[in-house]
């Protein structure tokens, strides 16, 4: 009899032993702190707004551990359906999601980044709203408009920078001509068939107006 009071013993012993542990792991876990592999853009323009996105994280993991330490409650995979445990659960969601905000501004200037944007360019686009492919052509229309002077020759044959932006624009917008910056007989009907589709003089050749209709 006494063997088994012992035999019991010890297995409380374990058992007991074993949640102690299996809490000093769940609370001391490397894993608790909030992992991400989002490539964020560590130089955004805003700096005050990175900080903030560090101090969303912060938050995050201490009201993680807090909620473990506290109220036994793991909001990351919670064990019961409790209406304090749904609140826990609740609270951590909006934490999280503050978070992917954050996360999500930030990504998107390292990817235009990696287009080639600068802070400034990133900034303009945040501030106007403006899609990348409008900004691009934008920039692409004041660098034609700089080019475009009474000089410049766009005639059958003739070959520049203007000739073959417009057509890469018109490509981009439906024509299956050839980009080779050329003005040829294909390039002509091209210009003249946009002319007709937005209402503007369908002479073929290519002035002022007809380059604001092609790159708003």
């Amino acid at each position: 009899m006494k063997q088994i009071i012992i035999f019991l013993l010890l297995i409380i012993a374990v058992l007991i032993g074993y949640g102690k542990y299996n809490d000093y792991k769940r609370y001391n876990s490397p894993e608790i702190d909030y992992k991400t592999d989002t490539k964020i853009d560590i130089q955004y323009h805003n700096q005050a707004f990175l900080m903030s996105y560090y101090e969303a994280i912060d938050n995050l993991n201490s009201y993680v551990k807090l909620q473990w330490t506290a109220n036994a409650i793991d909001v990351r995979a919670p064990e019961n359906d409790h209406l304090d445990t749904k609140l826990a659960v609740n609270e951590y969601a909006k934490k999280l999601a503050n978070v992917h905000f954050y996360e999500a501004v930030l990504e998107n200037s390292n990817l235009l980044k990696s287009k080639g944007l600068s802070n400034q360019e990133i900034k303009y686009l945040e501030q106007t709203g403006i899609t990348i492919d409008e900004f691009q052509q934008k920039s692409t229309f004041e660098s034609i408009k700089k080019l475009f002077t009474p000089e410049v020759k766009l005639y059958n044959g003739e070959k520049n920078a203007i000739i073959f932006e417009v057509q890469k624009r018109l490509v981009a917008l439906g024509d299956s001509i050839q980009i080779d910056g050329v003005y040829r007989i294909e390039t002509f009907n091209s210009i003249k068939k946009f002319e007709e589709k937005n209402g503007l003089m369908p002479d073929g050749y290519l002035d002022s107006l007809t380059l604001e209709y092609l790159f708003k």
